[in-house]
């Protein structure tokens, strides 16, 4: 996959930093995971399928594929939980945790056309967005996600295209990548709330920006009448490393501080279980949004805090 990423790279605009990015990846990718082996295995089984081609059934990245649909769960079971999705490969269905189309539905209409451009997905999990962002005509889009299993479960999608479109997922965090002004359109969906220093995540998503380029940023904010933020002492909705949950007003002023320009509110969404649930593809850890939410009352979490709802501004540099 890297040699694929190297010739396309090489051939795109983000030709100058693709030495480094290739150098940092085998770095990651080097580490010692246990999983990897039980991983790699499960990709080369895959690799010994047909691949087909791949397009946007909605809700689905779907693959036309004739391999046998209980052979290939038994693969693909093998590289679980799978958050991101969904997938669907010939008469497979593979239902991820996440329903990702429902949230690229509410921004398709609002951001630039992708066709031609340098695109960078932060957080991207294994590469669902970062595919549809392909799909779109990206010249190339970028997925950086440090968590190697999401990596490995890229590949093996992947390995069933025929054609792959110019998308691909690399082990890296935002803080590694080169800082040149190079993406056209940046993503930052489900991160930000992570961040211990927001106004510096901020800064990063802007630093590999050409001037003129769009930021797409999604993440969990409050209503305002909790106040400007929150700032969770334990876990938010069972989640450990939520360290702020602003309100949109206060949200579109760190914006501003951090430089953006033409600032827009396009989407403001509750969480509900039809977006998050529980399916058989997250493993033995079956609990989804119903299980974090307060039993009596579905708009706090389990915790007490205001129940997820997430916004989606869209602004450029």
């Amino acid at each position: 996959m890297l040699k694929d990423f190297e010739k396309h790279c090489k051939s795109s605009s983000l030709s100058p930093i693709c030495t480094q990015l290739i150098k940092l990846s085998i770095q990651a990718f080097g580490v010692n995971n246990g999983n990897v082996p039980k991983w790699e295995n499960a990709i080369i089984d895959l690799e010994a399928n047909q691949p087909g081609p791949v397009s946007f059934k909605h809700p689905f990245v779907a693959i036309d594929s004739d391999i046998d649909p209980d052979k290939l769960a038994q693969l693909l079971k093998q590289l679980m939980p799978w958050r991101k999705g969904p997938y669907q490969i010939g008469q497979l269905n593979l239902e991820s945790e996440w329903r990702g189309d429902m949230k690229w539905d509410r921004l398709k209409d609002h951001i630039q056309p992708l066709a031609g451009k340098a695109v960078l997905d932060v957080g991207s999990g294994n590469g669902y967005f970062t595919y549809l962002m392909a799909l779109q005509g990206a010249d190339l889009a970028l997925g950086i996600e440090p968590f190697l299993l999401f990596n490995y479960q890229f590949q093996a999608i992947r390995t069933l295209i025929s054609n792959p479109p110019k998308a691909y997922v690399l082990p890296l965090k935002l803080e590694q990548m080169p800082v040149e002004s190079i993406f056209d359109t940046v993503f930052s969906m489900g991160v930000l709330y992570h961040q211990k220093d927001h106004m510096l995540h901020l800064q990063q998503l802007k630093d590999v920006m050409q001037n003129g380029g769009e930021l797409v940023l999604e993440t969990l904010i409050i209503d305002q009448t909790y106040g400007d933020q929150i700032i969770p002492e334990d876990r938010y909705a069972r989640m450990r490393n939520v360290w702020c949950l602003p309100s949109t007003d206060t949200l579109r002023t760190w914006l501003e501080q951090a430089g953006f320009n033409n600032i827009k509110l396009i989407n403001v969404t509750k969480t509900t279980p039809k977006e998050q649930r529980a399916t058989h593809w997250i493993g033995d850890n079956t609990q989804s949004i119903q299980d974090f939410l307060d039993p009596n009352n579905d708009d706090l979490t389990i915790e007490g805090l205001p129940a997820p709802k997430r916004a989606i501004f869209i602004c450029q540099k």
